[in-house]
């Protein structure tokens, strides 16, 4: 049997020289590598305690709902800004070239509630950092990240320091 690794794809050169880009669509168009992918996560998170599962568009519901489903949680939508058509709550973050804004319904998160954030990567940790202000706003308590691919030399687990973060790869590199 493969290991997770080597159902990911990695581009050398893109998006621009020196960079080596992981790329998922590989992992997803294998009905192999994709259950390795769901099966390694959900082992990860076996020993957590948590009520919801949260995950941003679009890679995070692609990990988050399988995830949601086999451990029998709800699970709650991160959103870009004006995607959803209920009351919102909001967080604005800082990107590499400007800034982003995602958002969660206000009534998706209830008060004391134990949030496990899923997602596909985690590289500086500002998308995951927004995410779990997003949910402490709502009064969540976030339990665990876990991630299909941790970037480590883009130091993201040193951002987010405090919550527990579970990857089933790890790069050392950027």
């Amino acid at each position: 049997m493969k290991k997770l690794e080597e159902y990911v794809r990695s581009i050398p050169d893109f998006p621009e020289e020196g960079i080596i880009f992981r790329d998922i669509t590989s992992v997803l168009q294998d009905a192999d590598g994709l259950r390795l992918a769901i099966d390694t996560m959900k082992d990860l998170v076996k020993d957590l305690d948590f009520d919801v599962v949260a995950g941003p568009e679009s890679r995070g519901f692609i990990f988050g709902t399988p995830l949601a489903y086999l451990y029998n949680k709800p699970f709650v939508l991160i959103r870009k800004k004006g995607k959803l058509p209920c009351e919102t709550v909001s967080m604005e973050y800082d990107l590499e070239y400007g800034t982003a804004t995602i958002e969660m319904h206000k009534d998706s998160i209830k008060p004391g509630q134990k949030v496990l954030i899923v997602d596909d990567l985690i590289a500086t940790g500002g998308t995951t950092e927004a995410m779990i202000k997003l949910v402490q706003s709502l009064g969540g308590e976030v339990v665990g990240v876990v991630v299909l691919m941790e970037l480590a030399g883009l130091k993201g687990r040193e951002r987010i320091k405090g919550y527990p973060l579970y990857s089933a790869i790890t790069y050392e590199g950027k």
